[in-house]
């Protein structure tokens, strides 16, 4: 069964997150989309209460597309460690705190890492949702693999960037330019399957 295709137009953003909102609109500005945040038009964060990302992301994206009245679209993100046997995954952005001081996160991370720990991988999940305000939606993942580093480094990207070495690199996504990362993350990832199933019609 095939996708439902966006027919252009406005698109709500479903974040509040300004460097999630950056990249999205870093990635959807080629397909001509007039897309506007939850927070310009004055929308609440639902609360998360998925246990998955896919749960996550649908819950944000439908809240925000009825609110709206526009089609939405979400994003679910977060960081799993091997070691710590995927946290802190769905629960990424809690690990910072009210304040999302992303730098207190991760630093609970390495702290939570085991003594004299070798296995330091890890991956990102993405899972974006374009939701319509008559309940449809089309749900994609993607994935990121690589290895964890300390201390942080660069100051580009958010969240998590400045400790994950993606593989095949030997810089962190906070030392990596925006158009390099936009190629390879796991948000590009699943934006490739959004756009081919969704926008390219």
């Amino acid at each position: 069964m095939s996708a439902r295709p966006f027919k252009g137009g406005r698109l709500v953003v479903a974040s509040h997150n300004a460097g999630k909102l950056r990249e999205i609109r870093d990635l959807l500005a080629p397909f001509g989309v007039d897309a506007v945040s939850a927070g310009d038009l004055g929308l609440p964060e639902p609360e998360e209460t998925g246990s998955s990302f896919i749960a996550n992301a649908e819950l944000k994206a439908l809240a925000a597309a009825t609110a709206a009245g526009l089609p939405a679209l979400a994003d679910d993100s977060g960081l799993a460690v091997d070691a710590l046997a995927g946290d802190p995954g769905i629960y990424s952005a809690r690990w910072a705190g009210p304040a999302r001081d992303f730098a207190l996160a991760m630093r609970k991370v390495w702290q939570a890492l085991p003594p004299d720990c070798g296995d330091r991988r890890a991956h990102f999940v993405s899972v974006l949702t374009l939701a319509w305000p008559d309940g449809h939606r089309e749900s994609f993942e993607g994935r990121v693999h690589g290895h964890l580093t300390w201390p942080p480094r660069g100051d580009r990207g958010f969240g998590y960037d400045p400790m994950f070495v993606p593989d095949g690199f030997d810089i962190t996504f906070g030392e990596m330019e925006p158009a390099l990362k936009h190629t390879i993350s796991h948000r590009a990832v699943a934006f490739r399957q959004l756009i081919d199933a969704c926008f390219r019609r």
